[in-house]
């Protein structure tokens, strides 16, 4: 039976890929331990990629009125 995948939480991924990247950078690592590790964070960018298109998806659906994407400035109020 094929198991379902466990539901993405961007921002743990997010900060595995972080701590994975310092790891790398530090050149502590051998070469089998850093490949792994490189292998690890291509299926993590890969999976925050995902989580980040499904976002934006989900955004151009609630924003789609009467058929047309309505296009809108993002109003932040850091800004101001």
């Amino acid at each position: 039976m094929a198991r379902k995948k466990a539901p993405l939480d961007f921002e743990q991924s997010l900060s595995d890929l972080q701590t994975l990247v310092e790891r790398l950078e530090a050149g502590s690592l051998s070469l089998e331990d850093s490949l792994t590790a490189f292998e690890q964070g291509i299926r993590l960018t890969r999976d925050c990629q995902a989580a980040l298109t499904q976002a934006e998806q989900k955004v151009q659906i609630l924003m789609e009125r009467d058929g047309t994407l309505e296009e809108a400035p993002f109003d932040s109020e850091a800004d101001a």
